[in-house]
């Protein structure tokens, strides 16, 4: 049993083929998704679901930071002072790096839960190669 965990692989998901790394990885993932996703009985049944929808949800607040940043000067101009939207984009800065981090930790984290479909039939099972 491997407990090697790529770079970027987060502190609150057990390493892939331990025994609890699907529970860890369904609690830190419902935690990246709106509330409203732990109603949905399917995304607990099926932790592939879940992984994919937080990234796509993740990846839309990558996307919302950026125009954000671009669009931040022209939109704020009139109601903020300079040092205030200086303020501004160094959050917008922050809240996208540790954004985009969270994404690629999401893709490593459904990279494993990938490598683990269909576990009952080993013809099926693919290691855990995680993209460097």
């Amino acid at each position: 049993m491997s407990t090697y965990v790529p770079p970027g692989w987060p502190a609150q998901v057990h390493p892939p083929g331990t025994e609890r790394f699907e529970d860890t990885a369904m609690t830190w993932l419902l935690e990246l998704v709106p509330p409203e996703y732990r109603r949905y009985g399917v995304l607990r049944r099926y932790p592939i679901a879940l992984a994919r929808m937080a990234r796509h949800h993740v990846n839309a607040s990558v996307e919302a930071a950026r125009e954000g940043f671009r669009t931040a000067r022209v939109e704020l101009a009139e109601a903020v002072p300079p040092h205030g939207i200086e303020a501004v984009l160094e959050t917008y800065r922050r809240e996208g790096g540790r954004l985009v981090a969270l994404a690629s930790a999401i893709e490593l984290v459904e990279s494993a839960l990938r490598s683990q479909e269909l576990p009952d039939d080993p013809e099926y099972r693919r290691p855990f190669t995680p993209k460097l």
